[in-house]
């Protein structure tokens, strides 16, 4: 920590957080998490505990002159062993909406994953501080997002003026649920993920419940989506349960069903949107479960089920593309605020020819981008689900 400042130290308490569902305290600081404690006590594995403890689109806001900026943190990171070690999360900085500027937090614990057993070791290390200087020195909004799949202890922050948190917005909540591809994976920093490109675009304040492999109707998700104030919602459905291969069509139907009832039981007029699968190549027809192929230090994904088995219900992207298409139909004629949206309306053919899939399942950074646009220009452009509507 630099000396030239007289620094103020503010506790980093709920009141200057967003994007999440609950607050744990821990030996080191605050640990946001973006799924309620009674949600976490029935996650039924250490994939969905890490990844709804990464806090994507997690933020924290406040209003301030300060010019310099330090937030100290304990992340913890996820690498996997075999492959090279990931780059340090990302912290940007937004400045009345604009990224202004950004830091990482070197050190902190390591999760290393055996992607072929999904077991994992932890290392432990120290917490480290996330520096942001030479900030305008007028009153202004201040925005930190935490990195996008790094868990983040917030252990203390420090100004050289005073905060207060931040004013409400006023503007609408949306809040979604989908895979890693709504999570971030591959975004070169957190507000590049699709979501947070697309709820700048849109003008709304995100909730993202994306969790890198755990979209797969869990009902403790739906009941956590229930229970949060929200003006807009959307569901992303398809590839956690293809590349899972964690059901069949048989049960697919009354979980998406009783997915959207749960939603609908807090939030019975609100704009509900249920998105399909982006596309996938690899997954389109071929059902899963999807396994790692090695290649040279990376990792591409291949589908090992067998096309065949889909008139025995083995799910595949079209299937449950059909599906949801038929669902979202039949509910509407009682439910005029459901909707549906084709994912390959988000990335299709086109787009995989221009930006493919560097490991066959998700987009790159240059992808993200189009995934945002295109959900922004669909979703809460004119006529959109989400527009704004006069009257």
């Amino acid at each position: 920590m630099s000396i030239e400042h007289d620094w103020i130290t503010t506790p980093v308490t709920p009141d200057i957080l967003r994007g999440v569902l609950d607050v744990e305290r821990t030996a080191h600081g605050l640990l946001p998490h973006r799924l309620p404690a009674w949600a976490r006590r029935q996650i039924p594995d250490g994939q969905l505990a890490m990844a709804e403890a990464q806090p994507s689109g997690v933020r924290l806001a406040f209003r301030t002159r300060a010019t310099t900026i330090e937030l100290d943190t304990l992340p913890t990171k996820r690498a996997y062993r075999g492959l090279p070690a990931p780059a340090d999360g990302v912290y940007d900085l937004l400045v009345d909406g604009r990224l202004t500027a950004q830091a990482t937090v070197t050190g902190g614990n390591v999760r290393v994953i055996d992607m072929a057993t999904q077991s994992a070791e932890l290392r432990e290390g120290a917490p480290g501080t996330a520096r942001f200087a030479d900030l305008p020195g007028y009153d202004k909004n201040v925005e930190i997002w935490l990195p996008h799949t790094e868990v983040t202890e917030l252990i203390a922050l420090r100004t050289d003026a005073p905060i207060e948190p931040a004013p409400d917005s006023g503007l609408r909540v949306w809040l979604h649920h989908g895979s890693s591809i709504s999570h971030g994976s591959n975004a070169a920093h957190p507000t590049a993920i699709w979501p947070a490109l697309a709820a700048a675009l849109g003008g709304v304040e995100l909730i993202n419940l994306g969790f890198g492999g755990s979209a797969l109707l869990d009902p403790f998700t739906a009941r956590a989506m229930r229970d949060t104030p929200a003006d807009l919602i959307s569901v992303k459905i398809g590839i956690n349960i293809v590349n899972g291969d964690v059901m069949r069509l048989r049960a697919f139907t009354p979980a998406v069903h009783g997915f959207l009832d749960t939603i609908r039981e807090g939030h019975p007029a609100t704009p509900l949107l249920v998105v399909s699968a982006i596309l996938c190549p690899v997954q389109e027809d071929t059902p899963g479960p999807l396994a790692p192929d090695f290649d040279g230090g990376t990792v591409r994904f291949k589908a090992t089920g067998d096309p065949a088995e889909r008139a025995a219900g083995r799910l595949t992207l079209n299937v449950i593309r059909d599906e949801l298409a038929r669902i979202v139909r039949q509910r509407a004629v009682d439910d005029p605020n459901l909707h549906y949206l084709d994912g390959r309306d988000l990335y299709g053919e086109a787009d995989y020819a221009e930006l493919p899939l560097p490991d066959e399942v998700h987009p790159d950074p240059a992808g993200h981008g189009r995934i945002g646009e295109n959900f922004a220009r669909l979703v809460f452009g004119a006529g959109g689900p989400f527009a704004i509507t006069s009257g």
